[in-house]
C-alpha cells in the first residue's frame, strides 16, 4: 500500500497534472466569459439584425400544455445559440493556440 502511494504522489505532482488542473480551472473561467459574450453582446446584436428576434424564443410547439403536463416544444433558438456559442468559443480557442504557438516559435534569422 506505501509503494502505491508514493507512486500515485509521484503522479499527481507531475507537472502535467498540475498544469491540467490549472487548464481547467482556466477554462472554466473562460467559458464563464465566452458565455457573456455570447448571450450578453453577440446574440442581442444577431437579433437585431434579422428583424429584433430572441433566439431564445423561437420554438416549434409539439404538445400543447395541459392540466397535468406543461408544453412540449422544440428550442430551435436554444439551440442555434448554442452552435453561435461553440463557433466563439472555437474561434478563441483557435487563436488563442495561433498566438502562443507564433510567441514560442523560434525566429529565423533575415538577411
Amino acid at each position: 500500500m506505501k509503494k502505491f502511494l508514493e507512486e500515485f504522489k509521484q503522479f499527481a505532482l507531475r507537472g502535467n497534472v498540475i498544469e491540467l488542473g490549472v487548464g481547467i480551472v482556466i477554462g472554466g473561467a473562460f467559458n464563464n466569459i465566452v458565455s457573456s459574450l455570447v448571450h450578453d453582446i453577440i446574440m442581442p446584436c444577431v437579433g437585431l439584425l434579422v428583424g429584433g428576434v430572441n433566439f431564445t424564443a423561437l420554438k416549434i410547439d409539439l404538445k400543447a400544455a395541459t392540466e397535468l403536463q406543461p408544453d412540449v416544444t422544440l428550442n430551435i433558438g436554444v439551440f442555434i445559440q448554442s452552435c453561435i456559442h461553440l463557433f466563439i468559443i472555437a474561434l478563441s480557442v483557435f487563436t488563442c493556440i495561433k498566438l502562443a504557438t507564433s510567441l514560442y516559435k523560434p525566429k529565423e534569422n533575415k538577411p
